[in-house]
């Protein structure tokens, strides 16, 4: 049974009381009204709780159902982030606020338990405003009037307010009001500090004959190697004698600009920029071959015939944002997954999207999200309609998968090898994991895989299957075959056996030549009349006694010249 929450929610600023239905159930949060200027970015966060023995599985925000998850929604495409240590605390923050966001914001989640599924009510409800400044007449005697910079809601945090009168800041003016004596060259705006970027539009406190800047967007979002259009409206009553457009805060080398400098000088923008103007007092600015450095922000100034009316170049202009496309995927139900063409901040202009699928265009697709199969082996990538040329990088799931074997060769039983898988993916892969054929459970994970004291267990087909958020793919079976005959321990064992048996037997061996001297020695001795016999006990000869003198006996010599047989 799902569980939600019933009542209201008392709130003081950053602080609320949680509403719970049920012990331990609630939802809590920080604030129930949130009021913010268009363009900025919002936090809206909570704190929630939930029973002893349920475990969260999962946690999102939604707007206009509870099935479906905010980050999931094209409407906020690349604007939404989640944030929290998914135990107590969550934060959504949703960036590049526009008007359409203006909604009730709810948080859900869910645990691993039957009817363990929770929302928290009422919601924050989100206001986004823009800011406008109104002209009062003022009570005070003379041409006087009032200015106050005003929102549709009252903005979020007390603020305070910056006022500019023709692009120049006014000091010491932080109030929401400002009195001032008017003229008919005089144009004056506003903004909230800490967001000077979205200054309301500028106003002529008396009448529409005052010098101004009025540009055609505030903000472009545009892709990287195409070209954009920056153009503003201006109009002075004194006559105009230079203009030209320049970002503020470009370096240089190592020394910031103090002083605008024309952008069409830069060397950066060399043979990039050109500039369009017409006798109503328009100018265009066209940026050529875009790079991601050439974010910024952009701005128009000009000079006229008395340095006193010079358009300022404090007042804020259009502020340029130079993407490229990526495709992200996101699990999806039924078998499925969502490709997502996304980019850094949403596109100007509203663009159709064009699908290619293994490098041709899907029929039927120009939404900016595409579901497909999570078994599909295809390639897929997006680009905008009309830059066709400026395509995002294909995602598929991981391939050409191999397994590299070390040490390689046949393998002994009681060694070590080490199986190491690469592949080919994108997004990169995430997961590394080992099977052994025929076996359902895995070996291990990670890029590389040891198998160490290796037995006749150990060996058979082995492969790891790489995967991404695409998908998996499974590699080759490589085998491993254990060397026949004995191992290297027992190699090592009968290596000394035989080393000791050698020893042994050579020392065997030495013992019995001596023994064998010995009895020589003793198997012939002299008699007295200095004449070798015959052993009577022995039909063999036996040696001379060498320590007898050599002239006691007949040398082979002797025997040859006094003519003896022997």
């Amino acid at each position: 049974m799902e569980l939600r929450t019933t009542g209201s929610v008392f709130v003081v600023f950053l602080c609320s009381v949680a509403v719970v239905l049920g012990q331990d159930w609630g939802v809590t949060y920080t604030l129930q009204s949130v009021c913010a200027l268009r363009g900025s970015s919002v936090d809206l966060s909570c704190s929630y709780t939930y029973p002893s023995g349920h475990t969260i599985t999962k946690t999102f925000w939604f707007t206009k159902s509870d099935t479906v998850d905010l980050s999931l929604d094209p409407e906020y495409a690349g604007r939404v982030q989640y944030r929290g240590d998914e135990e107590r605390e969550a934060t959504l923050t949703i960036t590049d606020l526009r008007e359409t966001d203006a909604a009730v914001y709810k948080f859900r989640f869910i645990t691993n338990l039957h009817g363990g599924k929770y929302t928290g009510q009422p919601g924050a409800t989100l206001s986004v405003t823009g800011l406008q400044v109104e002209v009062t007449p003022s009570t005070y005697i003379g041409q006087s009037v009032t200015l106050t910079c005003s929102s549709t809601c009252p903005l979020t945090g007390n603020p305070s307010y910056i006022w500019y009168k023709n692009g120049q800041h006014v000091q010491q003016a932080s109030s929401q009001q400002l009195f001032v004596y008017s003229n008919y060259h005089d144009r004056y705006s506003c903004a909230v500090e800490g967001h000077e970027d979205l200054r309301s539009p500028a106003v002529c406190v008396s009448g529409p004959n005052c010098r101004r800047v009025t540009y055609s967007t505030r903000r472009l979002c545009v892709l990287k190697g195409s070209s954009v259009d920056i153009s503003c409206t201006y109009y002075s009553y004194y006559t105009v004698t230079s203009s030209f457009w320049f970002s503020p805060g470009r370096r240089d080398g190592w020394r910031d600009r103090s002083a605008p400098e024309d952008l069409a000088g830069d060397p950066e923008y060399a043979g990039r920029v050109q500039y369009s103007r017409t006798e109503r007092k328009s100018s265009t600015m066209t940026i050529t071959h875009l790079r991601e450095r050439d974010s910024g922000e952009y701005r128009f100034t000009f000079k006229t015939e008395d340095p006193r009316y010079d358009w300022g170049d404090s007042f804020s202009g259009t502020t340029l944002t130079v993407t490229g496309l990526q495709v992200e995927v996101t699990p999806s139900t039924w078998g499925e997954k969502t490709l997502t063409c996304s980019s850094t901040c949403p596109l100007t202009g509203n663009p159709s999207y064009i699908w290619y699928k293994n490098g041709q265009p899907e029929q039927q697709a120009s939404s900016q999200q595409l579901s497909v199969s999570s078994n599909s082996q295809d390639s897929y990538s997006c680009a905008v309609e009309g830059h066709e040329d400026l395509r995002s990088p294909a995602v598929y799931k991981p391939r050409n998968i191999k397994i590299s074997v070390s040490p390689s060769g046949e393998v002994v039983e009681g060694s070590s090898v080490t199986l190491t898988c690469s592949s080919d993916a994108n997004p990169p892969v995430q997961t590394y994991t080992w099977y052994q054929e025929n076996i359902t459970s895995s070996k291990s994970s990670g890029q590389s895989y040891t198998i160490t004291n290796i037995s006749s267990e150990d060996s058979g087909g082995y492969y790891c299957q790489a995967g991404n958020t695409v998908g998996a793919t499974n590699s080759s079976v490589v085998m491993i075959t254990l060397l026949k005959g004995i191992s290297t321990a027992q190699a090592a064992a009968a290596g000394t056996t035989v080393s000791v048996l050698l020893a042994v037997i050579l020392l065997s061996a030495c013992l019995l030549c001596r023994k064998k001297k010995t009895n020589c020695s003793n198997s012939w001795h002299p008699v007295d009349n200095g004449q070798n016999v015959r052993d009577s006990s022995s039909d063999t000869y036996s040696s001379l006694d060498m320590r007898t003198r050599s002239s006691d006996y007949d040398t082979l010599a002797t025997v040859r010249r006094t003519g003896t047989e022997i």
